[in-house]
Order: structure tokens, then C-alpha cells, then sequence
């Protein structure tokens, strides 16, 4: 069976790469699809860019601030769906704001990290995230 892939929903380029540079240094076997809105991130997982049955993302790393669709109306919509309400997703964002983190955890989230200014601890912060989250972690089997 193939590994389930990683969904990161980040608008940021250079995030998004520290970010791939750091699960890849994980040695995460993982594919990682990179949605750089909220509106993409829905339709790669209930549009025409969603991947077939079976392959819905193992776990979804969500930035609040995003164009189109936030965050947090991503995450909502996420918990709505019987497909995805139990899908593991992290709220990786460089807000610290009390509200998003409150927010955040009301709609359902599962985790909030907030992304390290320093290079090597926010690379860190994501090897720890993925192999938490993809290794330890234990998920219903729904599809």
C-alpha cells in the first residue's frame, strides 16, 4: 500500500521550501502536495484535483493566513466532512496571537505550532512534527 501523502497549505515560498527541505531531511518517504491557498487546498481534497479514494493526505500542515479561503475556514470545512473530520491537522503559522490559537483549537485543530524565526529551530520543529504525526500518532482507519 502506498504512503499516504502530506497536504501543506502554505502561501509563503520560502516557508513552503524550509518546509520540504526539513520533512525530506526527516526521511519521510512521504509524497508532500503543496495547496498555496485555502480554495486550492479544498479542491485537492474535495475538487477535481482531489487524489482517489484511498490516498486523502495523512496528515495536513495548515497556515492561518492564507489568500482566498483561510485557514481556519479550511480547517472548518475539514472537520465537516465524514471524510475528513478525523484527519490530523497541524496549524503551522507564524501568528502567536491568543485569538488564532483559540480559534484554531475551537474549529478543531489538533495541533498549533508556531513556525520559529530561527532557521534551525523552526527546521527542527518540522522534522519533529512529521515524524510525530506520521510515526507515533494513531488515526482511525476510515478509508
Amino acid at each position: 500500500m502506498a504512503l499516504k501523502p502530506i497536504l501543506l497549505v502554505e502561501d509563503n515560498p520560502d516557508d513552503e521550501e524550509l518546509i520540504l527541505r526539513s520533512l525530506r531531511k526527516a526521511n519521510l518517504a512521504n509524497e508532500v502536495l503543496v495547496a498555496r491557498d485555502g480554495a486550492q487546498a479544498l479542491d485537492m481534497l474535495y475538487g477535481s484535483a482531489s487524489p482517489p479514494e484511498g490516498l486523502r493526505p495523512a496528515l495536513v500542515l495548515l497556515d492561518i493566513k492564507l489568500p482566498k479561503v483561510g485557514g481556519i475556514d479550511v480547517l472548518r470545512r475539514i472537520r465537516a466532512e465524514e471524510s475528513t473530520k478525523h484527519l490530523p491537522v497541524v496549524m503551522l503559522t507564524s501568528s502567536s496571537e491568543d485569538e488564532d490559537i483559540i480559534r484554531s483549537y475551537e474549529s478543531g485543530a489538533n495541533s498549533y505550532v508556531r513556525k520559529p524565526v530561527d532557521f534551525g529551530d523552526f527546521a527542527n520543529a518540522v522534522q519533529r512534527l512529521g515524524l510525530y504525526w506520521l510515526l507515533v500518532n494513531s488515526v482511525p482507519a476510515l478509508d
